[in-house]
């Protein structure tokens, strides 16, 4: 990898990882009122591995855009096709940010579960774009769309609990 890989793989995995550390800031507000008086199902892990699990799956992300973002394109097609993957993870990555707004910041499970179901999707279309361009890449998504996966029924559970 050269130099300019080096700075795009870092730059990748500081900007997800910043999406992140700016939602944990909704989320320290909400964690200790809140979402400690709600009703959660028993699968609820405890508050340390959300943090852990996040922090690998953001350095992941960062890591499967940097390979997209770093790959020489050799026609038209394929420069579009890098265009798209890149754009669809962008919209993700806002996604992500935005099911925390919801689900910590306004308190509303409803409104975050049919956000993270949206961002499951594009997620997946992420991956479909990604491996067009690199496997690698690509399956390095997989553990986020099966830890949003959890997240999404964890989701569901705790409105239908609290509803």
């Amino acid at each position: 990898m050269n130099k300019t890989n080096y700075s795009k793989t870092i730059l990748s995995i500081i900007a997800c990882i910043l999406v992140g550390f700016l939602s944990s800031l909704v989320v320290r507000s909400s964690v200790n009122g809140w979402f400690l008086n709600i009703e959660k199902p028993f699968f609820n892990p405890p508050n340390w591995v959300f943090m852990t699990a996040w922090t690998i799956l953001y350095v992941l992300m960062g890591y499967s855009f940097a390979v997209i973002w770093t790959k020489k394109s050799r026609s038209d097609r394929s420069k579009k096709m890098i265009k798209k993957a890149m754009i669809i993870f962008g919209i993700q990555l806002l996604l992500n940010g935005l099911w925390t707004v919801l689900f910590f910041g306004l308190c509303n499970p409803f409104l975050a579960l049919i956000e993270i179901l949206i961002l499951w999707l594009i997620i997946f279309e992420t991956i479909k774009a990604f491996n067009k361009i690199d496997n690698l890449a690509a399956k390095l998504l997989i553990p986020y769309l099966v830890w949003v996966s959890f997240a999404a029924i964890l989701n569901g559970s705790i409105w239908y609990l609290n509803s």
